[in-house]
């Protein structure tokens, strides 16, 4: 190989990286698509025509193309978010070239200080939100096809992760087979949510659903039974990784400011995801199958665990009757209102009693009572479980909140989480790809986690993670070695 465009010896990371004695696999590094090859491959899909409906596909969407054209005043009217700008790397030439260029990246590894990567796509934040069944089925193929041309000759240290749209099942189950079975991808990229129309809504107000529509998360009350496309995961050795973005939910709809609707949106689409399958019971379902959360950090789910451990106790099958309407003793209520009821309540007891008892029981509906019978728990130990064992929660490795993954603080059960890290290079978050690995040591060096706990969250966790439904997944890359000594050892 020509000598690299970089000199890798002079990098802190590549430094750092020669004084661990475990590599570092990165599970959330990031290209971006050239957008002429990527219509090439498009064109080669579905046509002209499908051209024309990606390039139309966003008009009104988080990512309208049309924004910078707009005046302040149609911004306004139409409420039209910022998109993302100044996305990519500029003042550093090499890693704008890097961001795009796969065996470019590949060279720069080292320098880097990362051993593997597990390489995201970037257009596929968009194309996994086309409503457009035929343009996002297409997008998705095309660039399903272009990365895994343009990673194969690289596959000891990179792999590209597919992109699998989530509308429905069949849709899910079509795309994941072509990438494991016809283009040899071993990781996916699943969508986090589907937003669908309102059908009352919708039925009145004809295409209104591009502003009023709900949330599909696939676990509980989704549209469809996902449970065909969990066993696919399984039946195919893929740990589905959740990867999208929260931009344009409830409040992040800056029609001026970037950074306002980007504060928190990894985290919000991950914490929903991952809620909505738990209480529909998918991991219990599916006890064998893994499920990361990427880039959202560690707090969101440290406060997910907790506050659901909350709820169990006091909203569980037998907690909810303590507040039962049947169990209030209406003679005592009116003997204490008499009593200290004052003037505001003098004379309307019975009113004011019955009015409580009305607001207790708008939501009653026997049937549905035990909120906790769709996700199988039974107890906080299940709880307890499916966070240890089958979740995993990706972290940018500058983020000192990593920590809490090692430091429970008082939660239940002194749970740890599992922190799986992710370079996140390739978007601006990382302004010079020489230093993600020194930025991750700086946690070290802080005193904010151990070395061990830096080998967990760099080496250990993403070993656990990928090799849980794809023992082979390392299998013929530049880890192997490191990576079979450590299942050998134990996972010491």
């Amino acid at each position: 190989m020509a000598a690299s465009v970089t000199a890798r010896s002079e990098s802190k990371s590549a430094r750092v990286r020669a004084r661990l004695n475990h590599p570092i696999i990165d599970s959330d590094g990031h290209t971006f698509e050239l957008m002429p090859v990527m219509l090439d491959y498009l064109k080669a899909v579905g046509g002209d025509r499908v051209v024309h409906g990606w390039k139309t596909a966003f008009h009104g969407t988080f990512q309208d193309p049309r924004w910078k054209s707009f005046t302040m005043e149609e911004r306004r009217e139409r409420r039209a978010m910022r998109p993302t700008w100044r996305g990519l790397p500029a003042r550093n030439t090499v890693d704008l070239a890097t961001a795009v260029m796969p065996k470019l990246l590949y060279e720069r590894l080292g320098e880097m200080g990362l051993d593997y990567s597990v390489v995201y796509p970037t257009l596929a934040f968009l194309a996994i939100e086309v409503a457009d069944e035929e343009v996002r089925r297409a997008a998705c193929r095309a660039i399903n096809d272009m990365r895994a041309d343009m990673f194969r000759d690289y596959s000891d240290r990179l792999t590209t992760a597919a992109t699998i749209p989530m509308h429905t099942p069949q849709e899910a189950i079509a795309e994941l087979e072509h990438c494991v079975k016809d283009l040899g991808l071993k990781s996916a990229m699943v969508a986090s949510y589907v937003r669908r129309p309102i059908a009352a809504v919708e039925k009145r107000f004809n295409g209104v659903s591009a502003w009023a529509y709900w949330m599909d998360t696939f676990g509980l009350d989704s549209e469809y039974d996902y449970d065909p496309f969990w066993a696919k995961c399984l039946e195919l050795g893929i740990s589905p990784t959740f990867h999208s973005v929260g931009y344009g939910w409830g409040t992040r709809q800056s029609i001026t400011n970037y950074v306002h609707n980007h504060l928190g949106n990894f985290a919000a689409s991950a914490e929903a995801v991952c809620r909505s399958l738990l209480l529909g019971g998918v991991p219990k379902r599916f006890p064998k199958l893994t499920f990361a959360f990427l880039e959202g950090g560690i707090p969101w789910a440290r406060t997910l665990f907790c506050d659901l451990i909350s709820h169990w106790h006091k909203r569980n099958r037998e907690g909810i009757e303590n507040y039962n309407p049947a169990l209030v003793d209406k003679s005592r209520f009116l003997e204490l209102a008499g009593r200290y009821g004052d003037r505001f309540i003098a004379g309307r007891s019975d009113r004011v009693l019955g009015s409580l008892m009305e607001s207790m029981e708008i939501g009653e509906d026997r049937e549905l009572n035990d909120e906790w019978a769709p996700s199988g728990i039974r107890s906080p130990e299940d709880i307890r479980d499916i966070f240890v064992n089958q979740f995993y929660f990706g972290c940018e490795g500058d983020d000192p909140l990593n920590a809490m993954a090692f430091r429970p603080h008082g939660t239940p059960m002194n749970v740890r989480l599992n922190a799986l890290y992710g370079s996140d290079i390739g978007h601006w978050d990382v302004p010079d790809m020489s230093e993600v690995a020194e930025e991750a040591y700086e946690l070290v060096e802080d005193g904010l986690i151990t070395a061990e706990e830096l080998r967990e969250f760099v080496f250990v966790n993403a070993v656990k993670f990928w090799t849980s439904t794809n023992p082979k997944f390392f299998e013929g890359t530049a880890v192997e070695s490191d990576v079979n000594k450590l299942v050998a050892n134990g996972w010491k």
